[in-house]
């Protein structure tokens, strides 16, 4: 054998981390046992894996080559392993999902409540990435579900479109924009915005169609979710552009002005990526129903009627 399933599971882990030392804790051995596991694989394949730097660790081409096919064996294990559940109940199962912050903060968690209770023998890790990191996540078999709003580019991916929403511009009852019913996306960046955190997907595609137009968003602070968001907002920090479904929701219990975007991007499909849903184990396709399912589609409300 030129490798085990160790071997494997430590190259995926350095490719991720990019350090020898944090793979070798991730998988619960020395540093020099990992160091020497490498050592081998490299031996055996007769050709360099990684190269050594002062930063980390990098792959070399050979050890990209290595490193896709190892995650589709990976893969493949996980899913040997997901089918055999069926025979064996004292077997949990695992679903890895990348999403962006929308199905992060507001609807996966009530889907996830309703999965888990019918699968308690299933775990779930779910991770807010941007849509990029999503999509690849997917390509490259780290993640087995994705999420993401918007367009979808990349090959050899199902995508199913569950919902519509769009994009819309909350404010202070009393904010200039208040009564307009509707605005361009060029008319809020005269005024301070509240935006997400760094790693928010919706923030950083604010920011590109701001640089995109030669302008920047006035960002006057940065929360960690949407009703953080709104709360500032309500007391007249700034304005804010999020999800229509999420500000009707939050609109309900706080005093805002909802404003349509006149911008053909504010309209986003939402949808569920994966490499192949019939690959998927059983456990896995059940929850893309649930979420496909899902009664978080709000969408359909014009704002104006909300102001």
């Amino acid at each position: 054998m030129l490798f085990d399933l160790t071997d494997l599971r430590l190259f995926i882990h350095i490719a991720e981390l990019k350090s020898l030392t944090r793979s070798a804790e991730r998988m619960h051995m020395s540093l020099a046992a990992a160091s020497n596991r490498v050592k081998e694989l490299e031996t055996r394949f007769g050709t360099r894996l990684l190269y050594r730097e002062n930063k980390g660790v990098q792959l070399s081409p050979a050890g990209e080559t290595l490193l896709a096919h190892a995650q589709q064996f990976m893969q493949q294990v996980e899913r040997l392993k997901s089918e055999m559940q069926q025979y064996n109940n004292g077997i949990k199962g695992h679903i890895r999902i990348f999403a962006n912050t929308t199905a992060v903060t507001e609807f996966m968690p009530e889907v996830l409540g309703r999965f888990l209770s019918r699968h308690p023998q299933v775990n779930v890790a779910l991770e807010e990435r941007l849509n990029q990191d999503i999509l690849r996540g997917i390509q490259e078999g780290t993640a087995d579900i994705g999420i993401v709003a918007g367009p979808v580019t990349g090959a050899g991916l199902e995508v199913i479109n569950f919902s519509t929403d769009r994009l819309v511009l909350a404010t202070a009852l009393d904010h200039p924009l208040a009564g307009a019913g509707t605005v361009e996306f060029a008319q809020t960046l005269d005024y301070q915005h509240i935006g997400l955190h760094e790693g928010s997907t919706l923030q950083h595609f604010l920011n590109r169609m701001a640089s995109e137009s030669g302008q920047r968003l006035q960002l006057r602070i940065q929360v960690r979710g949407f009703e953080a968001m709104c709360r500032m907002v309500e007391n007249n920090v700034g304005v804010a552009i999020l999800p229509h479904s999420s500000a009707l929701r939050l609109s309900r219990g706080m005093k805002l002005a909802l404003v349509e975007l006149r911008e053909p991007w504010a309209v986003r499909e939402r949808s569920v990526v994966v490499q192949k849903l019939d690959a998927l184990p059983l456990y896995a396709r059940e929850l893309v129903d649930f979420i496909c399912n899902s009664q978080e589609q709000e969408g359909g409300v014009a704002p104006s009627a909300l102001t």
